[in-house]
């Protein structure tokens, strides 16, 4: 079951503290590579976060933003201190009445320190839910990658199953191709006139087998889709060892299109190349 390197996922959380989002963002990327947007009443846990993002993400490029609203909750509210008000209020009125001069504005009343004061803001239930919330967007991010990576599978098994046809077609074509090589040796053979003897006959013709003859690459063809297959199967991060098999095909393809002299072996080696193609862009973004 492999999963894509791509995904977004975006989760929601409210409390007294008020409201916050997290946004988490991936590409892929040759390793995991973890970046944040914090605000700074969060900036402590950014280890805690990332840990925790490198237990769930094994590869890829990923963006986490988290964004805190305080206005939306308790911490958004203000409370006033009647005392200190009282107090204040008390000498205001007696300054106003000995200098006989208008008592200030309310607004600059409520400037002087300690009249109004924001409610404290819990940072411990702030930390806990920021965490839980960011547990539940990786769980909201790993669905999204494993939707993609379903796609990639079922891409790369279709892929898959182009190449072993090309692969039947070939390996069907070998035989037929074998008896014309051996006949276009005999005639250029026959062309020196000079009597030669079989075993010398049948060296030259092994020595043409080797040079054009692709059942090794056929075999190492069928061999890696197999093992395609099978590795599409883990439940573990397999993208580096999908890149190596797709080279791997590649080479087998190149190998069979340059020992190629045959159209429909050198058409089907074409093909081949194409089908490998598709298989390495998508491969690209597996974790």
């Amino acid at each position: 079951m492999i999963k894509s390197m791509t995904g977004f996922a975006r989760h929601q959380a409210t409390g007294t503290w008020g409201q916050l989002v997290w946004e988490l963002r991936t590409v892929n990327h040759r390793y995991l590579d973890v970046s944040f947007r914090l605000p700074e009443p969060m900036r402590a846990l950014e280890s805690e976060f990332r840990t925790r993002i490198g237990r769930r993400v094994a590869r890829g490029k990923c963006e986490a933003s988290l964004k805190l609203d305080l206005s939306a909750g308790e911490q958004g509210s203000l409370d006033i201190d009647p005392a200190r008000l009282q107090s204040l209020a008390s000498g205001i009125r007696q300054v106003s009445e000995a200098m006989d001069v208008q008592p200030p504005d309310p607004l600059r009343v409520l400037a002087w320190p300690g009249v109004v004061q924001q409610a404290e803001l819990d940072q411990e239930a702030l930390n806990t839910a920021a965490l839980e919330s960011l547990d539940a967007g990786l769980d909201a991010l790993a669905e999204a990658r494993q939707r993609e990576g379903d796609k990639i599978d079922t891409m790369l098994c279709e892929r898959a199953d182009g190449i072993e046809s090309l692969v039947v077609q070939v390996t069907d074509r070998l035989p037929a191709l074998r008896t014309e090589w051996e006949a276009r040796l005999h005639e250029r053979l026959a062309d020196f006139k000079t009597e030669l003897d079989e075993s010398r006959i049948e060296q030259e013709f092994l020595l043409l087998l080797n040079r054009t003859d692709a059942a090794e690459e056929l075999d190492r063809l069928n061999a890696h889709t197999q093992e395609i297959r099978a590795i599409l199967k883990r439940r573990e991060p397999v993208g580096r060892r999908l890149d190596f098999l797709i080279q791997e095909l590649n080479r087998e393809a190149n190998t069979l299109g340059s020992k190629s002299q045959d159209t429909e072996v050198t058409r089907a080696a074409v093909d081949l190349k194409v089908l490998i193609e598709q298989m390495r862009e998508q491969v690209q973004n597996v974790e």
